[in-house]
């Protein structure tokens, strides 16, 4: 059971606002001014404080301000009861850290709904959700009851790509977040001698170029279906008032960024310090991780040799001696050309 303090100087509406609280089986905690409910918000740390701004003693601006010094509540979700509806005193409160503003006269409805959302969202933010495209559909899910993604995929239009279709080439300007229904794809780059680095590979059931449409900038990066693709596309006006609307999703996307950003750190250390046969255990690896869905049975790829060792960073006929010398050992198996990993934990050891 979540504990609620209410802090309200008025008797009659201290007590109509708990028992409306009551019933809806939260516990409630009462305060009749200020300084008397910084003192039960220490002692008792309430889930939820729904606080008066005009009271005597203390009023709500200084317990906002007084439980912002201690750690232990300074996170405590924060709601403002006020009579007081001008935009000055909205902003104020706002900027203090204030989560949201009830203006009474209210119904029982608006304080059962402000409360409920606000402990949503608290919960949210305590959950340590993976730093990937899975976490974002998972935290909508849970601080909305729905999927907007869902709806926009299942609202955008979605078309095919044949194998080594360009899907976005670097330099353009995006205009829509794609969400890959079948196939996969790699994002690589191409330097001045021609040569490609593979910077990504995604497969179906994640997003592709939303890196770009949070930078505001072009895409850094080519685009190119490994195979038949079905993508949907999402158009950048409704992906950017999803972001734009949501701050939770918006902080998912950032460490979805940031876990980016460590991956990419990691291939590039690989690529200057890594051997041959490590860079090359090393794509296979990271491919197994990427697209092995079905642990009950060795992991085997359909994948172009120039492919994969542009994911290795390494020379296409250094790549094809490399994986001669793993089948030798037994390593792998080559048939018609699908590779088949044999011995997973040697491939592991020559990475460590």
């Amino acid at each position: 059971m979540k504990t609620i303090l209410l802090i309200e100087d008025n008797d009659d509406i201290r007590e109509n606002t708990a028992e409306i609280l009551e019933l809806a089986n939260y516990r409630v905690l009462t305060a009749e001014n200020g300084k008397t409910g910084v003192e039960m918000a220490l002692e008792e740390l309430p889930d939820l404080i729904v606080c008066d701004i005009m009271m005597p003693v203390l009023d709500g601006y200084g317990v906002l301000h007084l439980l912002q010094k201690h750690p232990e509540v300074e996170d405590t979700p924060f709601i403002f009861l006020t009579a007081k509806s001008e935009r000055g005193d909205f902003r104020k409160g706002m900027e203090m850290g204030a989560d949201d503003y009830i203006t009474k006269p209210f119904s029982g409805t608006d304080l059962l709904n402000a409360v409920e959302s606000r402990l949503k969202k608290s919960e949210l933010k305590k959950q340590v959700l993976p730093a990937d495209m899975e976490g974002v559909q998972q935290l909508l899910l849970t601080a909305t009851g729905a999927n907007p993604l869902k709806t926009l995929m299942e609202e955008g239009n979605t078309d095919r790509y044949k194998k080594k279709q360009l899907i976005y080439q670097e330099g353009n300007r995006p205009t829509s977040l794609y969400f890959i229904q079948k196939g996969r794809v790699k994002t690589y780059k191409v330097n001045n001698d021609g040569k490609e680095l593979a910077v990504n590979l995604y497969s179906a059931g994640e997003f592709l170029g939303y890196v770009a449409l949070l930078e505001g900038s072009n895409y850094h990066e080519n685009a190119e279906a490994l195979e038949a693709c079905e993508l949907t596309a999402i158009p950048r006006e409704d992906f950017e008032t999803l972001i734009n609307n949501n701050r939770e999703v918006a902080q998912q996307f950032i460490r979805l960024l940031a876990k980016n950003i460590t991956e990419k750190e990691q291939q590039l250390l690989h690529l200057a310090y890594s051997s041959l046969r490590k860079k090359v255990a090393e794509a296979l690896l990271f491919l197994k991780k990427k697209y092995h869905h079905v642990t009950d049975q060795p992991f085997s790829i359909d994948i172009s040799r120039e492919n994969l060792a542009t994911i290795a960073g390494t020379a296409t006929e250094s790549m094809i001696r490399t994986l001669g010398d793993f089948r030798d050992e037994k390593l792998l198996e080559i048939k018609q050309g699908v590779i088949t990993i044999l011995n997973e934990q040697k491939l592991a050891n020559l990475v460590n």
